[in-house]
């Protein structure tokens, strides 16, 4: 295989659960691929077509499976199809979670890995280093690096803040607020960034707001609402961007943290969150559009956020700043980001200056 060819191809770190018991037996990990079928489609025939295998060879695993759990993780239901049972469910969405909270670590993993496999075959194109909150829109950047090399680093909104300060990357990617703002943010923001010395590569908006259960059974339609008796909700992780929003969001809605059930349990991703309330866990969170539509939510916007990309002026010289540039003003970049729910990326790749971009001055 040539260089070239090898370098047609990007690692992926996707994780994989194996089952074993105290007698060391064994079962086959493609479960969820199972469990999910049944779960959107209430077909074994369609499982079994997904899983690359007859239909008797299905109620042969689903049997091995039964004797291993020791209770029945699907189950049929004459004249209407097949179901997951609550052990079933209950697996399914521990799986959907754990790949939803640490996706960004394994992108982060994976970028490394690649970047090595290009110093090792001798790659001359330029390297751009970005560490960046992560989020739907910065993930589609390594399909967009032709003619430069891409060190894509997940990081909280404020070590991606210091990096650059530090020097330790070109690009910080984040998010500003457009209009709920905290007292906290402006200061972090004052700490780092210095006027007239940093540009904005703008990139796109995304709308925040309330993810609730399909139909919103709750009728859940404002943050007051969490203080409601039935209501659990489920945070994000302190030092997340979306936290900050979050205590904002209680703060001007006059809503003591203390009074909403679940506010000191948190995930690590709006994916994570999305997953925790589709699992029935909370009956709402706080996160992105696309998350809530991933996962077949309701959502319930409350406010936009810009997601920029910014640098030092001078590194908008640099030949890999000039290379992403274009890229992410290209038409098939632009109709990326259009399939992602509540995103858009009207005047992405145009540069301003940061004191442009804030709803405050530094």
């Amino acid at each position: 295989m040539t260089d070239k060819a090898l370098l047609s191809k990007r690692i992926q770190i996707k994780p994989a659960w194996s089952f074993y018991d105290e007698q060391g037996e064994y079962v086959d990990p493609r479960l969820f691929v199972l469990l999910n079928a049944v779960h959107n489609d209430k077909k074994l025939t369609i499982a079994a077509t997904k899983l690359g295998v007859s239909y008797r060879h299905v109620w042969n695993v689903l049997k091995k499976w039964t004797d291993f759990f020791g209770s029945d993780l699907v189950e049929l239901k004459k004249g209407k199809g097949a179901f997951l049972t609550p052990l079933g469910e209950k697996l399914l969405w521990a799986e959907q979670r754990a790949q939803a909270r640490f996706e960004p670590q394994l992108i982060s993993i994976a970028s490394e890995l690649n970047l090595e496999i290009q110093k090792h075959l001798m790659v001359k194109e330029p390297l751009l280093k970005i560490a960046a909150s992560y989020g739907y829109a910065v993930a589609l950047l390594p399909n967009f690096t032709h003619k430069f090399k891409l060190d894509l680093q997940y990081k909280s909104y404020e070590e991606s803040f210091d990096a650059l300060s530090k020097g330790l990357c070109d690009i910080a990617a984040f998010h500003l607020p457009t209009d709920i703002v905290s007292q906290r943010l402006i200061d972090i923001y004052n700490k780092y960034f210095k006027a007239n010395t940093y540009k904005v590569i703008r990139f796109v908006t995304r709308k925040q707001g309330l993810i609730v259960k399909k139909d919103n059974p709750k009728n859940i339609t404002k943050i007051s609402d969490l203080m409601l008796d039935d209501v659990t909700f489920i945070n994000r992780q302190k030092h997340s961007g979306t936290r900050l929003l979050i205590d904002e969001l209680l703060k001007r809605s006059s809503v003591d943290a203390k009074d909403v059930i679940g506010f000191d349990k948190f995930e690590f991703t709006h994916s994570a969150v999305a997953a925790y309330v589709a699992s029935g866990m909370a009956d709402v969170g706080i996160g992105i559009e696309t998350a809530a539509r991933q996962f077949a939510l309701d959502f319930i916007p409350l406010t936009t956020e810009h997601y920029v990309l910014v640098c030092h002026q001078k590194t908008l010289e640099q030949l890999s700043v000039q290379r992403l540039i274009s890229e992410i003003k290209s038409e098939k970049f632009h109709e990326e980001v259009a399939k992602l729910a509540g995103y858009e990326s009207i005047a992405c790749g145009d540069i301003v200056d940061l004191e442009d971009m804030l709803p405050w001055q530094v």
